[in-house]
């Protein structure tokens, strides 16, 4: 995809031991590029954090983006790219984490763009469909504001997406600051959690122990699903192709209903079991669909198709249980390029079991 004179350029990741930041810092790392990863492990998993710390070009500090003190130890370091991929993730986790995830998106964004602005580094804000609510439009353009409820259950995320975008654009247009916007629609694929309260490898979890996937609602709700590659590519599309100050959906081309999906995962990964309907444990969304012509015009295209996807992301879950199951072979933490606290955060203590698309 997009190759990088790698001497030039050191990225931070925030967010680096989640999902999506683990799978672009490896991208990266794999080009060649010097990456600066931070986290504090509120949803990241420090399993992904070891995998990476065999590159000798990353870096790892353990840091709240939200804590300004903490990311005072950034100021003193040079960035040519930053991407801010950090907050809690998963709706089930807004009962838990939603005060996180309104300080991340905030004072958290303000930090990493007084960053940038002392780095003159590019800067890409991710956020979410969740930003659009419950559309009334399908598909969903950038220039769509969205039908969203200010204090509605789950306005801590949506609603900290929201003002990390506001605050983005004007950040970048006061003080000049080369920025982009994404709004990411449902991703999925290989480094997602046994735990992780999405809805496919929660699918994965209970069809593997043999227990009924609950699906919230009548199961006719849609979303559409994009594999973690694809948005990889997508994110470095926008960072390197994008105009500054612009937004962009990244996400899925198909619909597709939560029971279209539940019959899916089954015949692709030979799982059998049964659903059972119940109600939501808190609003839903009717459907989400996002139109990516904006992104497309940069030459981004999704490649995956949903099928193969969930089937190499089976392959992997079942070797990411596996590993959960028989540790880390013994491998240390203290030993990887760390700086800072090591020490869980609060929230691990606690871990929400729902499907949630």
């Amino acid at each position: 995809m997009n190759t990088y004179e790698a001497k030039e350029i050191r990225c931070l990741v925030a967010g680096g031991a989640g999902f999506l930041g683990t799978n672009l810092a490896r991208r990266l790392l794999e080009q060649g590029v010097s990456v600066d990863c931070v986290d504090n492990f509120s949803t990241g998993r420090k399993a992904n954090v070891a995998d990476l710390a065999r590159y000798p070009n990353f870096r790892f500090t353990k840091l709240d983006i939200a804590d300004s003190g903490s990311c005072n130890q950034l100021l003193r370091r040079r960035y040519s790219h930053i991407y801010n991929l950090a907050c809690p993730t998963g709706v089930p986790n807004i009962a838990l984490l939603g005060e996180e995830m309104l300080m991340t998106s905030s004072l958290g964004s303000l930090n990493l763009l007084k960053v940038a602005r002392r780095s003159n580094a590019r800067y890409l804000f991710a956020s979410t469909a969740e930003a659009y609510g419950d559309p009334e439009i399908f598909p969903q353009p950038e220039s769509y504001v969205g039908k969203v409820d200010p204090v509605g259950p789950r306005s801590p995320y949506e609603e900290g997406k929201r003002f990390g975008e506001a605050l983005t654009r004007f950040w970048g247009r006061k003080y000049d600051v080369d920025v982009r916007i994404v709004r990411i629609f449902n991703t999925y694929g290989p480094g997602m959690s046994p735990e992780d309260q999405r809805v496919i490898p929660q699918m994965f979890s209970h069809l593997i122990a043999q227990q009924p996937v609950p699906i919230y609602g009548d199961g006719a709700q849609t979303r559409t699903f994009l594999h973690v590659d694809d948005l990889v590519d997508g994110l470095l599309t926008v960072m390197e192709r994008g105009v500054s100050a612009e937004v962009y959906n990244i996400g899925g081309a198909d619909q597709i209903t939560i029971c279209e999906l539940f019959e899916l995962v089954r015949a692709v990964t030979g799982l059998r079991g049964s659903a059972v309907f119940e109600e939501h444990f808190t609003a839903d969304h009717h459907g989400r669909w996002p139109d990516t012509a904006k992104i497309q015009a940069l030459g981004w295209r999704q490649r995956i198709s949903l099928a193969d996807g969930i089937r190499q992301s089976y392959r992997n879950f079942l070797a990411a249980t596996e590993t959960c199951h028989i540790g880390m072979n013994g491998a240390s933490l203290d030993r990887l390029p760390f700086a800072g606290h090591r020490q869980s955060p609060a929230a691990d203590r606690h871990r929400a079991r729902r499907v949630s698309p």
